[in-house]
């Protein structure tokens, strides 16, 4: 049995509703471009880079743009999920997300963020949940996206645990697939037909205690 020191949390879709915001820009930059971006397109960019995601979408688009172009349309679509993100207050933290990050400080269990949004801070800033993380590591330190597991692997190490030792909170296959690679449990928050390979899925954090987080310590972490 190994026990779980750390719980290492993504953003957009666990904490924080903001996952409509990029939809939106998206949907916004797919009209300009002349075609139709749907809610079920925007989820093959879940857990995804700004970069890969608009890769993603000009492939929906059938466009084939240069570099400069497409830095140019990431940075646009950016601005408007700026626009929309610098609004948010902490009515839009997800159901029970709040409550699990205080019980999880009061017992002892480190807290960390990987995301992938450039703009966590702002976001962890405009809602309040900042104080709770122990490290925050999302777009502006890693490299890799996920399925890669640089950006869990990166948290794991700021709160000094062993990747066995954590548990990752997602919401995206390709998160969990990250987690797996990591090594670490992870906990699934949304649909089981896309979240499988989670140990646990959940359909909100609402209700999830401690207790029931401890007991994932009798599961065998990946290898």
């Amino acid at each position: 049995m190994t026990p779980i020191k750390a719980c290492l949390f993504d953003l957009d879709g666990v904490l924080v509703d903001t996952a409509k915001y990029h939809y939106i820009a998206w949907r916004q930059l797919a009209q300009e471009l002349g075609f139709t971006f749907t809610e079920e397109d925007n989820e093959r960019l879940k857990g995804v880079s700004r970069m890969a995601s608009l890769d993603i979408l000009l492939s929906i688009g059938g466009l084939e743009l240069t570099e400069e172009e497409k830095l140019r349309l990431a940075e646009s679509k950016n601005e408007r999920y700026v626009e929309y993100i610098s609004r948010m207050d902490a009515s839009e933290i997800l159901p029970g997300a709040l409550e699990l990050l205080q019980a999880l400080r009061s017992q002892g269990i480190k807290v960390a963020l990987g995301s992938a949004s450039k703009n966590a801070m702002r976001i962890l800033d405009n809602t309040g949940l900042t104080p709770y993380f122990d490290a925050i590591v999302d777009g502006n330190k890693t490299v890799s996206a996920k399925p890669d597991p640089e950006v869990f692997l990166l948290g794991a190490k700021e709160v000094g645990v062993l990747p066995e030792e954590a548990v990752v909170f997602e919401d995206a296959e390709a998160g969990i697939e990250a987690a797996r690679r990591a090594g670490m449990r992870s906990v699934g928050i949304g649909s089981a037909d896309q979240l499988g390979q989670a140990d646990v899925v959940l359909s909100s954090l609402s209700g999830f205690s401690v207790k029931q987080l401890k007991e994932l310590e009798h599961l065998p972490a990946p290898r």
